[in-house]
């Protein structure tokens, strides 16, 4: 396992939308990785930290662009680091799922999420590996820009928090090659979660 794993969490940049639904991509980077690291790399559109996490290399990636935009990140953390699509994590928020889900995959469509979409734009394999974080849906697709640009209640916000200690909880695994050990955990509770802080 030579090649760095590559961590990317999408959201919009910028505070005003800190605390919105549509950054709980940022929320499960700043609670997989909270010490101090995250370097603006310009050229990369993105701020980028490189560590190790449960005995991996990990390069860790939040886009400095806003969502649209996100594949232009993408694609060059990768081509600069030279990692292949195999070793490629996004987290992004999950208008099908309601808080306090998390759920894994391997490939798959965009689910019209406009990070997402970006991301196939720029890349040729889309068979890499996604954490959905449950956000819900506000019932009404005229509704969805609206819904993840606003903050969630507090109990949703706690669930979603919730949902994303769940995660970290199965990295370890996802990190060693064992996703099929990560998924089944995750979807079924197999693990106890990490204790994770509401965004700021």
């Amino acid at each position: 396992m030579s090649e760095p794993f590559l961590i990317v969490g999408l959201g919009n940049p910028g505070p005003s939308y800190t605390q919105t639904r549509h950054n709980a991509g940022f929320w499960f980077m700043d609670a997989l990785y909270p010490g101090p690291g995250f370097r603006s790399q310009p050229r990369l559109s993105a701020e980028v930290c490189r560590t190790r996490l449960y005995e991996r290399d990990c390069i860790l990636v939040k886009p400095t662009v806003f969502m649209n935009l996100s594949g232009q990140a993408v694609r060059a953390v990768l081509d600069y680091y030279r990692i292949g699509t195999e070793n490629l994590l996004v987290a992004y928020d999950e208008l099908d799922l309601p808080p306090g889900t998390a759920r894994l995959k391997l490939g798959g469509g965009h689910g019209g999420h406009n990070g997402m979409r970006d991301i196939f734009r720029h890349l040729d394999n889309t068979d890499f590996m996604r954490l959905r974080i449950g956000i819900g849906h506000p019932g009404f697709k005229n509704a969805v820009t609206g819904y993840v640009l606003s903050r969630a209640p507090a109990e949703q916000e706690k669930q979603i928090m919730h949902s994303i200690g769940d995660a970290i909880a199965v990295m370890p695994d996802l990190l060693a090659g064992n996703m099929a050990k990560a998924m089944k955990d995750l979807h079924t509770g197999g693990e106890p979660p990490a204790s994770v802080n509401r965004p700021l």
